[in-house]
């Protein structure tokens, strides 16, 4: 969450979606302004899986990382802030 207080998210997005499609989406859903947007790509990886451990295959994977406006924050990414615990 270190990212997310810096202001900055991370977003599996569909594969063929491009920079200025994910910046506007994102202002449209969360109502804020998005100043950069970085892709890249996660290759598929092979995994064993099961009892019989039988190659599975993961699927490829695209991630995007947007950089918002400084002191904007997407409420859906915000952690309940710890409560201390007092001592007896």
């Amino acid at each position: 969450m270190r990212l997310a207080q810096a202001g900055q998210f991370t977003f599996i997005v569909a594969m063929a979606s491009a920079k200025p499609a994910i910046a506007q989406a994102v202002e449209e859903q969360f109502k804020v302004n998005v100043i950069k947007v970085a892709t890249s790509g996660v290759k598929a990886k092979i995994k064993r899986t099961g009892k019989r451990r039988l190659m599975a295959k993961t699927p490829e994977r695209k991630k995007a990382m947007v950089t918002l406006k400084p002191g904007q924050m997407i409420e859906y990414f915000k952690l309940p802030e710890k409560k201390e615990k007092k001592k007896k």
